[in-house]
């Protein structure tokens, strides 16, 4: 089952398209990686998907409901997470997450029992310190718990690691993937090594449409080459496999690359073998998400 569909959504700035017919299907319990440059429309999608922007055309459902600008009946389907959440720093996060409990309409008793547990989930279950004094991560991992509060069946998360030093990343990352279970997190970003750590799906924005999308490792297999590196133990040793195998190309002074189209793995290893040519490393090129997301962005980069 779909927990978010969106179909041919457009958005116009005055005379910039920013939305120009994008279609996306995020699938329940996923963890959702949307992907795009700085300005691409991540966050104009999202802010359509909460019912704060009007979109020009196009639907969206929330596990079954239809957003419509201004009725925010939908949002309690929904958590959100902005790159840059706010507080009320004199409150404690225990307070806080109780007057968000209280704001909803939940009972007292689910406010405490939901606010322990998420305060320990999110690691401040002992944090009795108001939140003016929580570093920028303690924040995000609050933003988490409060945006979970009310069990929604989707949580929207807009660039939650950027501005996160390695460790503050790692635990948010790490809390994303834990959350899975309770919620499907759909969660923006251009840091393509956060979404090798723990998406199952992904979508690429550009230009105002999705140009690729479906499960990591589908794309990943999709685009797997039969290249390798090649790297002999003796720089000397270059010149002579290049002259046995002139489709090989170097890649610097001490390494070079083939493919299996043009030069047989086994060819190449029987010859390093019978003339003893040490070697340092032979390799398989594997495909990275900032390969795919480069054969997605640069045509249109290059017609602009």
């Amino acid at each position: 089952m779909d927990i978010l569909q969106i179909t041919n959504l457009h958005k116009h700035f005055g005379s910039k398209e920013v939305l120009k017919g994008l279609t996306l299907s995020v699938p329940e319990h996923s963890v959702f990686g949307f992907i795009g440059k700085n300005g691409a429309g991540k966050t104009t999608t999202m802010k359509i998907v909460l019912g704060l922007l009007k979109a020009d055309a196009g639907s969206i459902t929330v596990a079954g409901e239809n957003v419509v600008y201004g009725q925010t009946s939908v949002n309690r389907q929904i958590g959100y997470l902005p790159d840059v959440p706010e507080f009320y720093p004199f409150m404690t996060a225990q307070e806080y997450l109780s007057f968000c409990g209280e704001i909803t309409g939940m009972n007292p008793s689910e406010i405490r029992t939901r606010s322990r547990e998420l305060l320990e989930l999110v690691g401040l279950g002992g944090e009795k310190h108001r939140i003016k004094g929580f570093s920028r991560g303690m924040k995000q991992r609050l933003g988490i718990a409060q945006a979970l509060l009310h069990r929604p069946k989707l949580l929207i998360c807009d660039e939650p690691t950027s501005a996160l030093d390695p460790v503050g990343r790692k635990e948010i990352l790490e809390l994303l993937l834990t959350v899975r279970d309770q919620t499907t997190v759909l969660f923006s970003t251009h840091i393509l090594s956060d979404v090798e750590r723990i998406c199952t799906d992904v979508a690429f924005l550009n230009n105002g449409t999705v140009h690729l999308t479906g499960a990591l490792a589908d794309l990943m297999q999709s685009c797997r080459t039969e290249e390798y590196i090649l790297e002999p133990e003796n720089v000397t040793d270059l010149a002579t496999l290049l002259q046995a195998f002139p489709n090989m190309g170097p890649i610097n002074e001490n390494q070079l690359r083939f493919s299996q189209r043009n030069c047989n793995l086994f060819d190449v290893l029987a010859f390093t073998a019978d003339r003893r040519i040490p070697l340092t490393k032979l390799e398989r090129l594997e495909p990275s998400l900032e390969s795919l997301f480069m054969q997605v962005v640069r045509p249109l980069d290059a017609r602009a």
